[in-house]
Order: structure tokens, then sequence, then C-alpha cells
């Protein structure tokens, strides 16, 4: 009787804990960054506006961006040290969601130097996915390490540092209105699969609505 009561209890717990977990999911997702209330309205942070250049030579600003969820990382070509593996969980993204027309994929590179269109475009072609899908931005050296710290990544110069240049691999997922969703530390794998939930339930809140 013992047995069959704890097995029971067990069997609650396990049941309490999976309902827990399907509400949290279909909670909207928090909102990074401060928040200002004007006239009993929140507002909430934004990323500012931008204008890059894409792998095909083509002027690339917020407002092209106005009807997509979409995933955003830094990275270098030439990045000896987390960049692989950053991008490796990029593709596990891109895999994911190549096909819905509501997500697309964002990296700016930290050495436009170096990494210029044509050869973002080669690293695009290489990796095999789609330049409509997958925007590599580049443009003035400082005007990215800025727009960096605007999505909440650490980027500077560092002469010491692999490559010349520190920065984390955070992923980060951005809504239609350009608001911090969610993000995922680019070299842990079990943090990207959650954001991968995380951008499932970011869609959810779209067909909601």
């Amino acid at each position: 009787m013992r047995n069959k009561f704890t097995i029971f209890s067990a069997l609650i717990s396990l049941t309490l804990l999976l309902a827990c977990q399907s509400n949290d999911n279909k909670k909207p997702l928090p909102y990074y960054g401060e928040k200002t209330v004007v006239d009993g309205d929140t507002i909430h942070y934004t990323i500012p506006d931008f204008t890059f250049l894409s792998q095909d030579s083509i002027e690339i600003s917020n407002t092209n961006l106005d009807k997509y969820i979409y995933v955003s990382d830094f990275f270098f070509i030439s990045c000896p040290t987390i960049c692989p593996v950053v991008k490796k969980q990029m593709l596990r993204i891109y895999e994911k969601y190549k096909d819905n027309p509501r997500v697309k994929l964002v990296s700016h590179t930290l050495d436009p130097k170096r990494d210029t269109p044509s050869k973002l475009n080669r690293y695009a072609k290489k990796l095999s996915v789609r330049n409509d899908k997958w925007l590599f931005l580049t443009g003035d050296k400082d005007s990215l390490i800025d727009m960096a710290e605007n999505y909440f990544v650490t980027a500077f110069e560092d002469e010491d540092a692999p490559g010349g240049i520190n920065h984390s691999g955070l992923i980060v997922l951005v809504d239609t209105k350009k608001r911090v969703r969610a993000s995922a530390v680019g070299t842990d794998p079990e943090d990207v699969t959650e954001l991968l939930k995380d951008i499932d339930r970011l869609l959810l809140e779209y067909e909601k609505n």
C-alpha cells in the first residue's frame, strides 16, 4: 500500500511539473533592457536604427526587418576561438526555421576590414545558406562594435585576445518591434536548445494576435 501511495504521489508531482512547464511555455517572453512609462503605456527598450551592407552589397536597415523576428550574433570570419562553435549553433537555428517566412538570421562582422561583402558572400555559400534568409552584415567598425552593445553583446578590440577582438558568443532573439526577448550562450548547445523553444514561444505570440 505504501509503495502504491509513493508511486501515486510521484505521478501527481510529475503531472503538476509538466502542467507548470506547459503554462510557462504559453506565457509571453520577457523584455530585455530598460523600460519607460509614458501616459500609462509601457515602452520597452528597442534596438536602435542601423544601416549596414549585406553579403550581396545591399544596404540593410532596421526597416528591412520590420516584418520578421530575427536571431542575431556578432562574429568575424578569421576568429580562431568561439565563432565556429557559435556558427554551428546558428546553423541549428537556420535548419529549423529555414522554411518559416517569419524568421530571419542576422550576423554582424566585427572585422569589416577583412570581412568585405564579397568575402561574407563566399562564407555564406560555404555554409550553404540562403542570402535572403540569413544576412551577414558589414560596415563601419566602430558602428558595428557599438551595435553589439545594443544587443547586450560584449565586443571590443583587444590586442591580447585571439584575433585581436574580445567578444562574447551571445545569440539574441529580437521581435518584430525590435525588442530583445531572449538570448543564449552560443557556445552552449543546451542553452541554444532552450532558445529554440523561446523562438517557438515568440512565434506563438504572433499566431495569437
